[in-house]
């Protein structure tokens, strides 16, 4: 199979002329096995430096897979063993996942290619953008078979370690490919057929990591790197959306502050992407430091500005900013009729966003510990295990993408300065009445020392 989509004429995929596709190969004859022993002696002769005439093309390898192949030997990476592989901690690899962007799309690639995985005896694997494996699911006696290859969560699968494979070569190609039994660099892996997809973030090209389909060669199937390169479009199609949706949530946020506004001022979310302006022409993206707090602040081409927060992003002042505003105020409602919700009373007005349920929790927490709590302490507070740091490093990120400027860490807290007023149920038993964190359960066992029935 080609490297890219096939059509009838090889129009739309951009092929070189003079690469030979291995699905045409493999259809032609009927014979997988065949086509891999010729495969296998493509590779030993490439390996060995026999020079093949242009005229005899089937004995040499596709394109993308020589580039590949002279990439790795000159890594230096033994074809009979992979280069020692460090796999990502636990901790590490929950880090990653959380930080990762297709995190969000996993069920849209899932449902795209888990079913045709589990029939065909496959694996789905997403990868971050440096090769490494976050998340595996698939065929139960393929897993087994990869655990023996180390294609395991954590692992790292670039070509450096492992040697020419799909997803490796497609991190570095940048459009999907397969590669087929013996077209892998390490022996150990020519029992294996792989087809993979480099995933962009749509905004900006970013790339995010790449989707790959892998199982062993006797399961290759012509239309399998065709369905790999259109579910990774879907997933690339719902990133966008969802980023649009985003920015239309924060652009009814922050109209009716920027109404207010006389001069020139722009609603961005946590990456800088425009969402609104007043008095000013929109760009798309503004240049945000990388830690961004509210406050005075310099912007390349902006010079002065100050940040203020929003629930998803910020308002960006233009010019020098004005001395001394209110400190932002924020009140914390654990007992309105509407459920959990914070509201944020800043310069330019105030906003209000619905908590989640262990949102809820950590505010309260923080708001009970105003000189703050470390990952380790809160993970007690919710868990009473303190060894769960990631998952509160994790909702305390997401948390902070709406709460930016008023929340502050080392240790986690309410920003100096920021008003807290925390508004209680007036019956104890109805304190976050689904938590079973053991703060939120002391806290209804002591309901009259916090004002509650």
């Amino acid at each position: 199979m080609s490297d890219r989509p096939i059509d009838r004429a090889g129009e739309r995929t951009g092929a070189r002329p003079t690469e030979r596709p291995i699905a045409g190969a493999v259809h032609a004859a009927q014979d997988i096995r065949e086509t891999a022993r010729r495969l296998a002696g493509v590779h030993e002769a490439t390996l060995a430096g026999d020079h093949v005439p242009a005229e005899a093309p089937r004995d040499t390898p596709r394109a993308v897979i020589g580039e590949s192949w002279r990439r790795v030997l000159d890594r230096g990476v033994d074809p009979e063993r992979a280069n020692d592989q460090h796999l990502l901690s636990m901790a590490e690899l929950e880090f990653r996942r959380q930080r990762s962007q297709l995190a969000s799309v996993l069920p849209v690639l899932s449902g795209g290619l888990l079913p045709t995985a589990d029939a065909t005896q496959q694996i789905m694997v997403v990868t971050d953008a440096e090769g490494r494996v976050l998340w595996r699911d698939g065929s139960a006696p393929i897993r087994r078979m990869a655990d023996r290859l180390g294609f395991d969560k954590g692992a790292d699968w670039t070509e450096g370690v492992v040697g020419t494979n799909a997803i490796g070569t497609a991190l570095v190609a940048r459009s999907p490919v397969l590669v087929h039994s013996a077209e892998h660099f390490l022996r150990s892996h020519h029992q294996w057929t792989c087809a993979a997809a480099p995933l962009h973030d749509p905004r900006d090209g970013r790339l995010l990591g790449t989707v790959d389909v892998s199982g062993p060669a006797y399961s290759f199937h012509p239309t399998t790197l065709a369905l790999v390169s259109a579910v990774a479009r879907l997933a690339e199609g719902e990133l966008r959306t969802r980023h649009h949706a985003s920015l239309e949530r924060l652009r009814s946020s922050a109209a009716p502050m920027l109404a207010r506004i006389g001069g020139r001022a722009l609603a961005v979310d946590a990456h800088g992407w425009t969402a609104a302006v007043t008095g000013m022409t929109p760009p798309d993206r503004v240049a945000l430091p990388k830690e961004p707090e509210a406050g005075p602040v310099w912007l390349p081409r902006y010079g002065m500005c100050t940040l203020e927060p929003l629930p998803g992003g910020w308002l960006i002042r233009l010019g020098r900013p004005e001395p001394a505003p209110e400190p932002p105020r924020v009140v914390l409602d654990l007992g309105g009729p509407g459920g959990p919700a914070v509201t944020v009373a800043g310069p330019a007005g105030s906003w209000s966003h619905a908590l989640t349920p262990r949102h809820a929790e950590l505010l309260f927490v923080l708001a009970a510990h105003p000189r703050g709590r470390s990952a380790a302490e809160l993970a007690r507070d919710l868990f009473g295990d303190g060894g769960r740091t990631v998952t509160v490093r994790a909702e305390l990120s997401r948390l902070r993408r709406n709460l930016a400027g008023v929340l502050a860490h080392r240790p986690y807290r309410f920003a100096d300065g920021v008003e807290v007023e925390l508004r209680l149920p007036t019956r104890a038993v109805e304190l976050l009445p689904h938590s079973t964190a053991p703060t939120v359960l002391a806290a209804r066992r002591a309901g009259a020392g916090h004002g509650m029935a």
